[in-house]
């Protein structure tokens, strides 16, 4: 039996599925905000969600972005061999994508509430996550720039990773008293859109040329 499949239709899949899986969270944070209205996206972090009628919604959230990002990964490492600086950077993101499964099992505390084992772990998985997630993602956009088949994209990538490192520091420390919720979903706003590019860009590019050293 033969079959016309290229060693290229697996990262193809996965991009796919990362693409998939990131549209399907932002529906799910959608409809949480439907569901969840006492929650504000201006004043209440993201995660606050995890402690609402519909948390467990919400830790599947976390266990989703988890997977789209680990299978961004994996379909950037197959078609840009893991070597050098670039290995660091994909390494950051494998980081960004336990840390943010991680998160579906620690609930954080809400503002006021009794200050809880689970919530220290959850704000330090959630500093972690968005750390190496930022820093991660200009390591990996500035070494595609050596790859002529993303240099089309890399000038994309790198911009969005950029603006995410400068929302970094909003989100600890919020210009507006009480809007971390606002800052905490411009720089996820910004993350995704990165993934998002990278996964679009990795499926265009799955089938066309071997993996380039970069």
């Amino acid at each position: 039996m033969t079959t016309d499949r290229t060693p290229w239709d697996q990262p193809a899949r996965l991009a796919s599925l990362a693409i998939a899986g990131l549209v399907v969270y932002v529906l799910i944070d959608a409809a949480l905000r439907v569901l969840e209205p006492q929650f504000s996206l201006l004043r209440n972090a993201e995660s606050d969600y995890g402690n609402g009628g519909f948390a467990w919604l919400m830790d599947l959230n976390f266990l989703l972005r988890g997977v789209a990002s680990l299978a961004v990964v994996l379909a950037l490492a197959a078609l840009v061999r893991p070597v050098g600086v670039v290995c660091l950077g994909l390494g950051l993101l494998i980081v960004w994508a336990v840390t943010s499964g991680l998160l579906a099992f620690f609930p954080d505390d809400l503002a006021g509430a009794p200050v809880t084992t689970a919530g220290r772990v959850h704000l330090l998985l959630a500093l972690v996550a968005f750390a190496a997630m930022s820093v991660g993602a200009v390591i990996v956009a500035y070494a595609l720039r050596r790859d002529a088949a993303w240099r089309p994209a890399a000038p994309i990538l790198l911009g969005l990773a950029v603006a995410g490192l400068v929302a970094l520091p909003l989100v600890g420390r919020p210009p507006l008293r009480g809007d971390l919720g606002l800052f905490e979903r411009l720089f996820l706003g910004i993350e995704f859109a990165w993934l998002l590019v990278a996964a679009a860009w990795a499926r265009r590019m799955a089938g066309t040329a071997p993996p380039a050293r970069v």
